[in-house]
This record gives C-alpha cells, sequence and structure tokens, in this order.
C-alpha cells in the first residue's frame, strides 16, 4: 500500500485525499473543517491533493495510491468492475451535476441534435465516460460525436471560439455561462434526461477502512458536519477555501454553492442523513451503467456503499 497508518496511538495519521479536480465551492467544507482544526484534532493529518477526473481518482483509491478520493458514482462502478478496490462512504451530490453546453445561434435545440458535433472535455472526465448511457437514453448513436480535449478552465473560451459545438459542466458553473452567453446559451442538464445518476461522492479504499475503521468514521462524521456548517453558513468556509486555493473568484464561488446545495437534497439526505445513499438509487444506478456501458466483472451493488459512518442526526436542509 502507498499510504500509511502512524505506530504512535497519540500521533496524528497521514491521510491523503485526492479530489475529483482542482479545488471550487463543492470541496470548500474540506478546507473549512481543515482549517478549523477538526481533522486534527480527531487524529488526522489531511492532505488534499487535487484531481484529474473521477476516473482517475477512483483508480487512485482503488488501487491504494491514496486512500480517500472524491468520484462520481458509476465511474466508481465501473472502476470497481475492473478490479478497484473501493467503497462509498458518502454522497455529496445525491442529483447528477452534468450538464452539456451550447449556443442557440449554432441552431442546436437540444440532445438530439448533438450528433455530428463536436463535445469540448477533458479525457478523464465523468461525462466523456458516461456519454454512452445519456447518447442511449436520448436516442443518440453513441458513435454519432467527437470529443474534442479541453481543460476545464477554457470550455467557456472554447465555446466562445466556436472550437467546439458543445461542452460538458457540472451545474455549480451555470451562473458563469448564463452571464457569459445570456439568452444564447442551451442547457440540458442530464437529471432531466433520464440519466439522474448518483455524483460526486467519498471513496474509501476497502482494505485501508477494513484496518482503520475508527479513523474513517471520524472523517466521515467530520467531512458530514463540515458540509452541514457550510449549508447554513457559506461566508467562513469560502473563506477557508479562498486563503489556501489561489485563482479563485469569490462571487462564482458563492454562486456555485448555491447550485451545489440544490445537488446535495434529495428524500435521502434531507431524511436520513446529509450524505446518505438510498440502496434502490444505487441499484438503479448499476443497472444504469451495466446496460447502457457495460461492467467487466459483475458485482452486487449494494456491496460498493454504506451509510455506516453518517451521523443520522445530521440532515441536509429541505429548501
Amino acid at each position: 500500500m502507498l499510504f500509511s497508518v502512524g505506530a504512535a496511538s497519540h500521533a496524528a495519521e497521514n491521510v491523503s485525499l485526492m479530489l475529483n479536480w482542482t479545488p471550487t465551492a463543492d470541496h470548500s467544507p474540506i478546507y473549512y473543517a481543515k482549517s478549523k482544526g477538526w481533522y486534527k484534532d480527531a487524529g488526522i493529518d489531511l492532505s488534499i491533493e487535487s484531481g484529474k477526473g473521477s476516473a482517475v481518482s477512483a483508480q487512485r483509491v482503488g488501487s491504494g495510491g491514496t486512500p480517500i478520493g472524491i468520484s462520481d458514482l458509476p465511474t466508481a462502478m465501473q472502476a470497481r468492475g475492473k478490479g478497484a478496490d473501493l467503497t462509498a462512504v458518502m454522497v455529496i451530490y445525491a442529483n447528477s451535476p452534468q450538464g452539456f453546453y451550447w449556443l442557440k445561434s449554432s441552431g442546436i435545440t437540444g440532445p438530439k441534435d448533438f450528433a455530428g458535433k463536436k463535445i469540448g472535455n477533458p479525457p478523464g472526465d465523468a461525462a466523456r465516460l458516461m456519454w454512452p448511457a445519456f447518447a442511449k437514453k436520448t436516442g443518440i448513436d453513441p458513435n454519432a460525436v467527437t470529443f474534442v480535449n479541453v481543460s476545464p478552465p477554457a470550455k467557456v473560451a472554447a465555446l466562445k471560439s466556436k472550437s467546439v459545438d458543445i461542452i460538458s459542466d457540472f451545474y455549480n458553473e451555470h451562473d458563469l455561462k448564463a452571464r457569459e452567453f445570456g439568452a444564447d446559451l442551451g442547457f440540458a442538464p442530464w437529471r432531466e434526461n433520464g440519466v439522474n445518476v448518483y455524483g460526486n461522492s467519498l471513496l474509501v479504499n476497502s482494505a485501508y477502512l477494513a484496518k482503520n475503521k475508527d479513523l474513517v468514521r471520524k472523517f466521515v462524521e467530520i467531512t458530514q458536519r463540515a458540509y452541514d456548517s457550510c449549508v447554513k453558513t457559506f461566508d467562513p468556509c469560502l473563506q477557508a477555501l479562498m486563503a489556501d486555493v489561489s485563482g479563485l473568484n469569490a462571487d462564482n464561488q458563492r454562486d456555485q454553492w448555491e447550485r451545489i446545495k440544490q445537488l446535495m437534497r434529495d428524500d435521502t439526505t434531507t431524511k436520513v442523513a446529509l450524505g446518505a445513499f438510498d440502496a434502490n438509487r444505487v441499484k438503479a444506478d448499476y443497472a444504469l451503467v451495466q446496460s447502457l456501458i457495460g461492467i467487466d466483472k459483475a458485482f452486487e451493488p449494494t456491496t460498493m456503499f454504506t451509510n455506516d459512518f453518517l451521523d443520522t442526526k445530521v440532515r441536509m436542509t429541505a429548501k
């Protein structure tokens, strides 16, 4: 294993967390909890690593390259089908954040017009991995589009310059695009097009989890509490994020957080616990991935998640 647990019981354990992408508002609760010393007080010396897409973070966690990471659940399912040893312990996005954006002036009226078009996103992007499912749900040949490699910061510029016809992006960034393109902006959220799969989730390497249940429990409880705190009052969380991450615009991050709260909210997170998975939804996500994309080696979907480490007294707000 590439991560280790210190021998001294009184010393903080070194734990690394790999994000799905570069840090933004959706990761701010983790930075907030770290800045407040919550992880350190629980004996966790947390280091946070920027990611390069859900596929990369799922692979890293599944191989033991890092004990904890963030990935969208369908991508984690595909990774587990390839042998990745991972367990989801908390959902961040109870609703899919994925969406496609285009310019109405291009003649595109909706997803059925995507055939023959160029879609810009990074190679490791979950939207690219899940594209066959979206395409089949909306009646498009998955091979009818061309993917163009575009880094996350360059997506808006690529759409504006028309080097691509469509970009995929999280709903978090919706306001930025609305301001840039105004009434010319076209938008198709996945959650309204038959693909409302679980989004970003906290993953733990299963072997690490088996050996470090108390540590994982502390980590999950702290992270859940941090998200709850940020839902209630975002400014301290924004300050913690901005203090640690350069190049972010505070107003954009505030806009993102308002969208993120919508994505965090469903019947399970409001009635069972903030961050809780619903077994039937996990099964449905698995069935969708298996039938429309494929899972190399089948497994029982309920074995890849647990709600055991969540505090049921902490629940997502209803509005």
